[in-house]
């Protein structure tokens, strides 16, 4: 394995990093709080000297876990920021970790590029960092002001403006419904319309007053949660990398090797489900057949018939939890 590489070594915070709870050392710094750690290193069920992908290292939380069973990591991240934190985090680890800035969607590229053929398992925690959130340039934040950003990737050419500057009400109506759930969807986009034609939208937190004045409070979360999580996932195109994402990884375990997918949507919840089920089915059946056919692209075994939830204990510490859920399928032959 190569030493750690990574851009932008050094990772500048706005405010002192916080120790969790029972912290004893450095090690325990958050960048972001891993959720379903013990759950998904105990059901990758690792041995000590393969290399694991973890496609979405975030602070390391995962990294950190994989790298104490004795396995090494080969650890990527879209942000740079990222990639920087977790860099700091894991380097007492040495050779047995390699970062790289990219999107897990394009793996097989990186594997190519260390001269990687096979991994002994990969880990994908689908949820934003709590560092993402908290800072206001990124343009992910409902509580302070900053630019209506929103890309993991910096170097993505998207941002939250363009859609919400340049979609027509139509397709944001749609972008609202389907990937942010949001019941009020039509009247918000209506609105959104309606008053750009003003003057275009730059800042988030005159932007979520908006959605506010529309939707009205209810509850402790904020009205415009559901917009901004659509307005996220269509500037990173989240479900297109997870699709993507899937396929070229689970490609690339070796036979045993298991991967484990964190998500906190519905729709990748219901992704990554579809996903290990059309390639674990040993059978398929379809109408027009005369009897049902082996299905060719079975290469997987379902070890979570149901997924994994955090526990009450993990809700209790760590909120942002509340939504996760853990899928794990094994290689097969």
């Amino acid at each position: 394995m190569n030493a750690l590489l990574f851009e932008q070594p050094v990772w500048f915070a706005p405010r002192p990093l916080m120790l969790e709870e029972g912290a004893q050392d450095r090690e325990e710094f958050i960048y972001h709080r891993p959720v379903l750690v013990h759950e998904a290193i105990d059901l990758l069920a690792l041995t000590p000297g393969t290399l694991v992908l973890d496609g979405t290292c975030g602070g390391g939380g995962h990294s950190e876990a994989i790298l104490k069973t004795g396995a090494d990591v080969l650890a990527l991240d879209q942000d740079p920021d990222a990639i920087a934190a977790a860099s700091d985090r894991l380097s007492r680890f040495g050779d047995r970790v390699t970062l790289r800035k990219g999107n897990f969607r394009h793996a097989d590229r990186v594997l190519e590029e260390v001269g990687v053929e096979q991994i002994g398992g990969a880990i994908l925690d689908l949820g934003v960092s709590s560092r993402q959130l908290e800072n206001a340039e990124r343009g992910f934040s409902l509580l302070r002001n900053g630019p209506l950003d929103m890309r993991m990737d910096p170097g993505l050419e998207k941002t939250a403006a363009a859609v919400i500057n340049n979609y027509s009400e139509e397709e944001l109506t749609q972008l609202f419904r389907d990937l942010g759930e949001e019941p009020a969807a039509r009247r918000i986009a209506a609105a959104i319309v309606k008053q750009r034609k003003t003057a275009a939208f730059r800042e988030t937190l005159p932007f979520a007053r908006v959605i506010e004045k529309i939707v009205g409070r209810h509850g402790r979360r904020h009205p415009a949660t559901q917009v901004f999580q659509a307005l996220r996932m269509e500037v990173n195109d989240e479900l297109g990398a997870l699709d993507q994402g899937l396929r070229v990884v689970t490609s690339r375990l070796e036979p045993g090797a298991r991967i484990a997918v964190i998500s906190f949507h519905s729709l990748e919840d219901r992704m990554v489900k579809n996903f290990f089920r059309e390639h674990s089915r040993e059978y398929i059946d379809r109408p027009e057949w005369p009897e049902p056919r082996q299905n060719e692209a079975r290469d997987l075994l379902v070890i979570t018939p149901r997924p994994i939830e955090p526990s009450d204990n993990e809700q209790r510490v760590n909120p942002r939890a509340r939504s996760a859920k853990l899928r794990v399928a094994e290689k097969i032959g």
